[in-house]
């Protein structure tokens, strides 16, 4: 556990080393091989003090090494620029080590520490290395949201505390707390942080200001924090989520559908995979709130198939965005004319959007609509218009872009570079290889 750490904490001066961008990519590869290799464990693994993992922390922080090295290699432009690229490296290794602390984090006033502490170098990529002026505004957002929400959270974790007399999660499983107070003060930062529907307006802000590595960790790996965080209380809230629950559950098929409308009108790519976002985690929720088996292992699943697919997406925008200098589909049109290699990657990471087989988002909505149905046929009606306009955006997105007359100010045909081929091969890959040992995402509970 702690050598994870260390490697992480030796690394950051090797960030400030002339040329160490190869090197730090490279090292985080092997970091990510090495943890893969601990999965060898039963309950809990790599237990140390106040650390350690089960196979939901393992998930997500796997993940989270993935997304961040993937970040370095979809960031190249900052390394051709020399744009502070030292500076770059070292707040995504800070940003992995928060998260990876997070993760593992078996007390929950160091996972609430960490939690919060994820934000700040978020922070600083989005204010440092994103584009428009606005991005001040949008990282302002981002910051009160998530820090008003988890205000409240902090109060109710010194509160089972004095309660109890501890707050390891290990022990706090047996108990089984009833107060709305307690319930709220816990639930609502994580659902803030997912984000639920009405609450969700810092996160297309956030995705549309941010660089493409900012982007690739808020849709992989941020928005995850907030199912995380509802995976582990909910289970000793139990009753007193099993009447307040359908709220949530309520508000965010309903949002889920909304979003998925409004994603049908939007010219920025950006915000309409950031706005797809909303709806996909919307499904999350839903999932989690009918507090069955079925919700609980295939909000996991939908969490890590969601991280790699909407992470690609973004990747795919920003190569765009790259040749172009636009987000805007009114000029990314025709694009199987400019960047014939890269209308495959489109295809499959979208037909991974929409939840096609063999991919593991398939795994996770069927997952997440059988236990939403077993809890209330009544939701069956907005499943399936979640579903048929989850299609819909992805297809105007896809078709869109790639087809139709390309824009008269573009004279000239590229192709994209093994770097961006090898970065897409590495979000879809997984994506849909998982499936195939999808026991291992059944297991966690």
């Amino acid at each position: 556990m702690l050598s994870f750490i260390l490697f992480m904490i030796f690394m950051a001066p090797v960030c400030f080393i002339k040329r160490s961008w190869w090197m730090i990519q490279n090292m985080l590869f092997f970091l990510s091989l090495l943890f893969l290799m601990k999965i060898e464990f039963f309950s809990w693994g790599g237990l140390s003090y106040m650390m350690g993992y089960d196979y939901l922390s393992f998930g997500l922080v796997l993940l989270s090494m993935w997304i961040c090295v993937l970040m370095i290699m979809a960031s190249y432009s900052v390394f051709r620029y020399k744009y502070y690229m030292n500076a770059f490296v070292f707040i995504v290794l800070m940003l992995l080590l928060m998260l990876y602390c997070t993760f593992c984090s078996l007390n929950m006033l160091s996972f609430y520490f960490f939690f919060e502490g994820s934000l700040i170098p978020t922070l600083f990529l989005i204010f440092g290395w994103g584009y428009q002026p606005e991005r001040l505004q949008a990282g302002i957002y981002l910051l009160f949201y998530t820090l008003l929400a988890s205000l409240p959270l902090l109060m109710g974790i010194l509160y089972i505390y004095m309660d109890m007399g501890s707050i390891l999660f290990t022990f706090v499983y047996n108990s089984n707390f009833f107060s709305i107070y307690l319930y709220l003060s816990m639930v609502l930062a994580f659902l803030v942080s997912m984000p639920m529907y009405m609450m969700h307006l810092w996160l297309p802000k956030a995705h549309v200001e941010a660089p493409i590595s900012g982007s690739m960790i808020l849709a992989g790996v941020l928005l995850k924090l907030g199912g995380y965080g509802l995976l582990r209380v909910l289970e000793f809230l139990e009753e007193v989520a099993s009447f307040m629950n359908s709220i949530w559950l309520v508000i965010s098929l309903i949002g889920g559908v909304w979003v998925s409308m409004l994603c049908l009108r939007q010219v920025d790519m950006k915000a309409l995979i950031a706005y797809s976002s909303v709806a996909h985690m919307g499904l999350v929720i839903g999932g989690l709130m009918t507090l069955n088996n079925w919700g609980f292992y295939t909000a996991f699943t939908l969490m890590i198939a969601h991280g790699l697919c909407s992470s690609g997406l973004f990747c795919l925008a920003n190569i765009s965005y790259e040749r172009l200098g636009s987000r805007s589909l009114l000029i990314n049109k025709g694009l199987m004319n400019l960047m014939p290699s890269m209308t495959l990657w489109w295809f499959l990471l979208s037909s991974c959007n929409m939840a096609a087989p063999p991919s593991l988002n398939l795994l996770g909505e069927i997952g997440l609509i059988n236990s939403m149905v077993g809890w209330s046929w009544g939701v069956m009606l907005l499943l399936m218009m979640i579903s048929f306009f989850s299609a819909s955006y992805t297809l105007y997105l896809y078709s869109y872009s790639q087809h139709g007359g390309i824009y008269s100010g573009l004279y000239s045909n590229v192709n994209g570079y093994t770097r961006e081929h090898l970065l897409l091969a590495l979000h879809w890959l997984p994506l849909n290889l998982l499936i195939l040992s999808s026991d291992l995402v059944l297991i966690w509970f």
